[in-house]
């Protein structure tokens, strides 16, 4: 409703003047036709209130104070009273009266202080209310503030009138309910808030009554925006010291200010009482505030100033005061809100795409490293923002890194042991979190600790949310199954870089060279194009391929997994090396190179080896009808012609039925067709499961029939012969999961525990450390030939690497004892004791006190007959300078390489058998017949020995090699010595956590094969006694020995020898596939190979997955999946491999060579070489 000003006056154009002053007058209310001013009612209401109040409350005092006085001089005289007068009933009863009220006080006096407090809803409702009525009647101050000081209004018809009234009330309201709380009334009283009552409440009440307006003190709301950062506060909006400091600051200085502009307003415009207020001036209420500014700040302009002397001497004492707040109060703002943190905010989630937290060690080299595989144009399509959260800011070169990336990466600052951070982050909406540990830590259990803190954190936050984190020793493990909502079922992932990394070697000693094919395989590479006829070439075309699961095609229903694996590589030019399923009644397994009873159905998921996702694809699109005449891969796309199906992905079945224990014809949950496709005569091949969530051995149940239960050609199920030479073999054709009571087959004695309780590995009773220890007389007399020595480099001092994840890929049970490797551990015996208790039931395990430094003692332990000498240390991290880290280990390899043996003593060494200890013999009759003879060539010089040399720092490689022109830039998968296998650094493994995020199967298969058959509940197991227990062997343990292991074939001689020279990688892919169900997967070839030159060079390279017509050579070592053998020394073939590493030259390339089945068999011992193995197998 608009307001009537107009000047009251019989005729509306005279002016009435008092004073010199105008004021403006309606015709519609009874206002004084003289134009007096009556500013000092409104003055003099606000100051009888406040005076009165104030005058009362003393008086009380006063009262109360004498009181009290002249009751504690009476106080005896009472007490005597009570005790001597009648009535003392009736005392008692006012006294309980008294007590009553007093009580009926303390209850309301409690509810308002609640009430304005903010401790309930209500009174948080009532603060905040309060605070915005409070601003609320500030802005129609600022509307008011346009009109003259003093004019008559009618309350009836002025709308900003009627709505400041409501607010006052409310505020009177108010002002009882503090009152009434307040403990101390007197404080109360003359509180900032009260005065501000005092002077605003009552003029209002009083305009009602004269149909006047007076602006007055109302400017004296804006003191009510000192409390706004208690009202955000009850808002759970501020939670920052910085940030509540900020809003205080801000909110003073502005209260302040505008304060300070009313009272200018107010006093320019009235004028000076004494001068008759005729020195006014115009001023709005805004030029009032630019004036306190520019007064503040000490600028001072001049168009703007005070003319009444009230204003000048306000401004006076304003400049002292304001001048000083301006000076602290504006500096302390403006670093609070530079200070603010630039990666403070909070993510905001994109619909349709995912992200992901990375959080733990972030750093330029983790950061760079994780985002470089992890949006690898290999992926396909990313749709995955990364957001980081760390609590220290990013430095100049991380930050750049992450500018480079800003479409899919986002950084904030902050900590996820902070639930408000990880609130920021959106952990609950992300689709993992991903952990990242500092490898290079001098304290990796206090590290460990610190990302298992994370864990517990998130998991607390949100237990649902899937977690894959870095753990850097493998004992730390434990600690996350006791936190409850950690579930590797549902997808969380601990990725152990000691378990890993010393897996990765100890394969290397099983076959030299897979280490760095394995590492290849999980990291992303691009394809770098090569012209040159060099070893570079082939080596780079194998480091493009990578590891992809897919699920396959229907087309491929009914078929075996040897016929698939061929058809994929022959027409699809994809490798597959493993199966996935999951059953209705088991756990997810994976099937590395299982035999021809596996027959898949639809939705088995597959794992390739190719070079990006979309070529894994066909798999997917093949199909028969339309792609079998295709000879071109890349045109195999998806065609229209498949039936629709009635479910997405049914869960694949094995022929063999797992549940039933019946034979396959007999097995009533067996599909009709499954078992239709069963070729009747087909005896089944022994099954390579591995199963990934149960330890216990997957039951097979084997067709028995008659006319071969009658046969005289016999097999024996399970290996583990004696290895007497004098003993033979007794053959038998029952299966021992069918007649688990069968005493023939010594794995099956139930007196002696061969296995562990899980039956993946070798075990043998604990043995005390001395009986372990070797002088160098004794290791010198015992001849060792064809071991692993490991030298290590610690001392009592140095963290534990975990040498029993070295130990247990060599003592996989997939092994015959007679296969297993003799392990020669020299260094500081101080360190090895520290490792003892958990190696000390692994048999076939020797210590040499000494130092790998030391010839004498790497001649002492034979280190030129070794298969592999692996080069660990415990003291890499404890170094500050980087390229000190590897400085032992670049040591010792160096020493070594530059040794010189007597290649007589070498030959002697290598035939003399009796000297060999138990299970190292390698012309023992109980050889596999398709192992063949392994021999120790000897070797003259050091620098063909194998080794292994593991690295911290990735630019130490160059110097491993003095022979090699590697740039000390190059990246460490480029370089001579990690191509060839004799270097591995634990940052490969990096690109562990982007494979494992997007394909969990991935981390599965490779901790299969690099760790010897580790599962869950075999971690639990070590979890609670830290140590393998000893089983006694049943069917079920014993059916765990039948699993894939990986090995190398030679080509020179045996059954391959036609194509060793000359021949196709793609025809031994296929006939090793069919003659022997062994998968290839890749070469180790020599280095200088491609010149067809005589060359004196033995170094090897890795070529991973080659094509079908890529060219061999007879000096190849063929990379292998090959099944358990379970009749292991029962018969020869001319089937030459080598299931350790070769370094040799062409012509003793691989250490490998047949020897025919006749002559070894007619070999016998001497009495003199018994004699000796027997003191040998008491020494060990």
């Amino acid at each position: 409703m608009p307001k009537n000003r107009e000047r009251f006056n019989p005729d509306p154009s005279i002016h009435i003047s008092k004073m010199n002053v105008i004021i403006p007058f309606s015709a519609d209310v009874p206002c004084d036709s003289n134009g007096q001013r009556m500013w000092w009612a409104f003055l003099a209401s606000s100051m009888v209130t406040f005076f009165g109040g104030l005058f009362i409350i003393l008086l009380w005092r006063t009262l109360k104070y004498l009181w009290t006085v002249c009751c504690h001089c009476n106080a005896k005289k009472k007490e005597v009273h009570r005790i001597t007068t009648g009535d003392g009933i009736k005392r008692a009863d006012k006294d309980d009266g008294a007590a009553s009220e007093v009580g009926w006080m303390t209850s309301v006096k409690d509810w308002a202080g609640v009430m304005i407090s903010a401790q309930t809803l209500t009174g948080r409702v009532l603060v905040v209310l309060v605070f915005a009525l409070s601003i609320g009647a500030l802005v129609i101050y600022f509307i008011d503030s346009s009109d003259p000081i003093e004019s008559c209004q009618n309350f009836y018809q002025d709308f900003t009138l009627q709505i400041d009234m409501a607010f006052n009330v409310f505020f009177l309201l108010y002002f009882g309910l503090r009152f009434i709380a307040a403990n101390d009334k007197l404080w109360f009283w003359l509180e900032v808030n009260s005065v501000v009552d005092f002077f605003t409440v009552p003029p209002v009440f009083v305009s009602v009554y004269l149909n006047r307006s007076w602006l007055g003190l109302r400017f004296l709301r804006a003191l009510r925006l000192i409390q706004f950062s208690e009202i955000l506060q009850f808002l759970n909006i501020l939670k920052t010291s910085n940030s509540i400091k900020l809003v205080n600051l801000c909110s003073i200085f502005i209260s302040t200010w505008l304060t300070a502009a009313g009272f200018i307003h107010l006093v320019e415009n009235s004028g000076d009482p004494w001068e008759n207020f005729q020195n006014s001036q115009a001023l709005s209420y805004w030029e009032c505030v630019y004036l306190l500014m520019v007064t503040m700040s000490t600028v001072g302009y001049g168009d703007v100033y005070a003319k009444t002397t009230l204003g000048r001497l306000f401004m006076v004492f304003f400049i002292l005061g304001g001048l000083a707040m301006f000076a602290s109060y504006v500096p302390e703002i403006i670093e609070l809100i530079g200070n603010r943190k630039k990666y403070g905010g909070s993510y905001s989630a994109v619909n349709g795409r995912k992200h992901i937290v990375v959080c733990g060690h972030i750093t330029l080299e983790s950061v760079s490293n994780f985002l470089k595989d992890f949006l690898h144009k290999d992926r396909d399509d990313v749709n995955v923002e990364i957001v980081f959260l760390h609590n220290i800011s990013p430095n100049l070169e991380l930050e750049a890194l992450f500018k480079r990336h800003f479409t899919q990466v986002e950084f904030y600052q902050g900590s996820v042991l902070n639930p408000h951070d990880l609130a920021r982050v959106k952990i609950e909406s992300a689709d993992a979190c991903l952990i990242l540990a500092n490898k290079y830590c001098a304290d990796p259990d206090a590290e460990d600790a610190s990302n298992i803190m994370r864990v517990i954190s998130i998991k607390n936050y949100h237990p649902k949310i899937r977690i894959i984190t870095q753990m850097l020793q493998y004992h730390n493990k434990a600690h996350l199954l006791n936190i409850p909502s950690w579930n590797w079922k549902e997808g969380d992932d601990a990725i152990c870089l000691a378990e890993l990394k010393l897996g990765f070697i100890a394969q290397s000693c099983l076959a030299q060279g897979l280490s760095t094919m394995l590492a290849n395989l999980f990291s992303m590479r691009s394809f770098i194009k090569i012209e040159e006829d060099t070893w570079q070439k082939y080596y780079l075309e194998g480091v493009a391929n990578e590891m992809y699961t897919e699920y396959l095609s229907s087309a491929f229903v009914g078929l075996s997994f040897p016929v698939i694996c061929e058809l994929c590589y022959v027409k699809l030019k994809l490798l597959l090396i493993a199966i996935e399923y999951k059953s209705d009644q088991r756990e997810s397994s994976t099937l590395i190179n299982p035999g021809n009873h596996v027959k898949v159905q639809e939705g088995t998921l597959g794992f390739f080896i190719a070079s990006d996702a979309k070529e894994v694809k066909r798999a997917l699109f093949y199909c028969k009808a339309c792609h079998d005449d295709i000879t071109d891969p890349k045109r195999i796309k998806k065609c229209g012609c498949k039936k629709s199906k009635t479910a997405a992905y049914k869960k694949m079945r094995l022929a063999c039925c797992f549940d039933c224990g019946r034979s396959q014809r007999d097995c009533s949950c067996m599909p009709v067709n499954v078992r239709s496709d069963m070729d009747s005569p087909q005896r089944d091949i022994p099954l390579s499961a591995v199963s990934v969530n149960d330890c216990s051995a997957t039951l097979r149940a084997f067709e028995e029939d008659q006319q071969s239960a009658l046969s005289p050609k016999k097999k024996q199920r399970n290996g583990g012969t004696r290895n007497s030479p004098n003993s033979s073999p007794k053959i038998m054709r029952h299966d021992p999961l069918l007649i688990p009571g069968n005493d023939q087959i010594e794995s099956m004695d139930e007196n002696v525990k061969k296995y562990d309780s899980t039956g993946m590995f070798h075990w043998c009773p604990s043995k005390d450390i001395e009986k372990v220890i070797l002088t160098r007389s004794e290791a010198a007399m015992t001849v060792l030939s064809g071991h692993v020595v490991v030298c290590i480099f610690g001392d009592v001092k140095s963290a534990l690497i975990g040498l029993r994840n070295f130990v247990m890929p060599l003592r996989a049970s997939n092994f015959h004892y007679h296969e297993l490797k003799h392990i020669v551990f020299v260094g500081s015996l101080e360190y090895l004791k520290r490792e003892w208790d958990t190696l000390h039931n692994f048999p076939k395990i020797s210590i040499l006190p000494g130092t790998p430094l030391s010839r004498a003692d790497l001649r002492a332990v034979n280190i030129n007959l070794c298969d592999m000498c692996v080069i660990l240390s415990a003291n890499q991290n404890n170094i500050d300078d980087a390229s000190l880290q590897d400085k032992e280990c670049i040591l010792a390899s160096l020493n070594i390489k530059s040794m010189q043996f007597d290649d007589s003593i070498g030959v002697l060494q290598a035939n003399s058998q009796g000297f060999t200890p138990p299970g190292m013999d390698r012309s023992s009759p109980e050889n596999s017949p398709v192992h063949g003879l392994v021999r120790q060539t000897s070797v003259t010089t050091g620098a063909n020995i194998p080794i292994i040399t593991e690295l911290v720092n990735d630019s130490n490689v160059q110097f491993l090699d003095q022979d090699d022109d590697d740039d000390p830039d190059t990246e460490l998968y480029l370089t001579q010595p990690f191509a060839c296998g004799t270097a591995f650094a634990v940052s490969v493994l990096d690109s562990l956590m982007s494979a494992t995020y997007f394909n969990d199967n991935i981390l599965t298969l490779i901790r299969t094969l690099v760790t010897g058959g580790a599962t869950p509940e075999l971690e639990g197991l070590l979890a609670e006694e830290n140590a393998l227990r000893g089983g006694y062997s049943t069917p079920q343990t014993l059916a765990n020995r039948d699993r894939c292991r990986v090995a190398q074939l030679a080509l020179y001689d045996g059954p391959f020898a036609d194509l060793g020279d000359g021949g196709c990688y793609g025809d031994l892919f296929c006939k090793a596939l069919k003659t022997y169900n062994m998968l290839c997967f890749g070469i180790y070839r020599l280095r200088d190979a491609h010149l067809n030159t005589q060359s004196q060079c033995t170094k090897r390279y890795v070529i991973t997955n080659p094509p079908y017509a890529f060219e061999l050579v007879p000096s190849d070592l063929i990379f292998c999946l090959m099944q358990f053998d379970h009749n292991a020394g029962q018969s020869r073939t001319s089937l030459s491999h080598s299931s350790h590493s070769s370094h040799s030259s062409s012509k003793k390339s691989s250490s490998v060579h047949s020897i025919p089945a006749t002559n070894r068999a007619n070999r016998t011992k001497s009495r003199d070489s018994r004699d000796k193995q027997k003191y040998v197998s008491d020494r060990l």
